[in-house]
């Protein structure tokens, strides 16, 4: 079967951030740095690291400076050049022209209609959603070990993570079948079930490869749980007519969208990085004492 490859990522951006005022109140929240580097910087380079080439936006008023983040700084480039500082620390937030691609959601009608206003740049091709709140650390990246699935698979996959069952009821839950390593066939899908009736304690972990049929789905579907288009309702009214997997990600995730979530990935991240790890241990010991 012909597979074609996977060359674009949708991200959904167009979010308030309430959580993080006064922080997000100029500043998106998916440009708060995890010590050095923004939250949306990791996922794009996660999706790069995967092959994808070309980056969707989906953005809402106020969220401009995230396309800023990917663009040319020619002051501060010239800037660092005459100083002979060192320039390859942007490297990674440099793009070819065209890469970048925004579309704006104008109502926040959830993060289903969020991807559907992404349609037409997807059209007729599969494509990867990535959920900036969401930080996944792995060797390879979540997205590297998803698009390695989708070779294997193709049709939709989802990256599942495992938690205590105690813990289920805050996320969307797969109801599982057959096992196959780190791919488990998706039967149905759950939004945060009740601990006794959740169907597994695998969990949505805002990694998703789809095929354009979703787009379809969601131009007909109805308002779902907090009168938003949920794109989970979508995803499983498409099981049964495609493959559907999930992957269980070898690796960490931290909820960024969560302040406790941020802080833990703050101190993790720094407490691995060579040019600060011994300083970090050092201080956090002194603060705990």
């Amino acid at each position: 079967m012909d597979r074609k490859p996977i060359k674009k990522a949708v991200f959904p951006v167009a979010g308030l951030g309430t959580r993080f005022l006064p922080a997000t109140k100029a500043i998106p929240k998916e440009l708060l740095p995890i010590v050095d580097r923004p939250l949306i910087q990791y996922a794009v380079d996660e999706a790069r690291e995967a092959g994808i080439e070309q980056m969707i936006f989906v953005t809402g008023r106020g969220k401009t400076s995230i396309v800023e983040h990917f663009d040319i700084a020619y002051e501060l480039e010239a800037t660092m050049k005459a100083r002979g500082k060192d320039l390859s620390v942007l490297d990674s937030t440099r793009f070819t022209p065209g890469d970048i691609i925004t579309v704006r959601q104008q109502v926040p009608l959830g993060l289903g209609h969020a991807i559907w206003c992404a349609r037409a740049i997807v059209g007729d091709e599969p494509f990867a959603i990535m959920l900036p709140d969401e930080l996944m650390i792995g060797e390879p990246g979540c997205m590297k070990q998803m698009v390695e699935a989708y070779g294997e698979v193709g049709g939709n996959l989802i990256s599942v993570l495992e938690v205590p069952r105690e813990e289920v009821s805050s996320y969307g839950v797969i109801d599982p079948g057959s096992e196959n390593g780190a791919l488990t066939e998706v039967r149905g899908l759950v939004e945060k079930p009740p601990v006794a009736e959740a169907p597994s304690t695998k969990i949505l972990s805002g990694r998703y490869i789809l095929q354009p049929e979703v787009m379809r789905t969601l131009e007909s579907q109805g308002k779902g749980a907090g009168g938003e288009i949920q794109l989970t309702d979508a995803m499983a009214r498409m099981i049964g007519t495609q493959p559907f997997h999930a992957v269980t990600f070898a690796g960490r995730r931290f909820d960024c969208g969560s302040k406790l979530g941020f802080v833990e990935a703050t101190l993790a991240l720094a407490l691995e990085r060579e040019d600060m790890a011994e300083d970090v241990r050092a201080m956090a010991l002194r603060l705990l004492g």
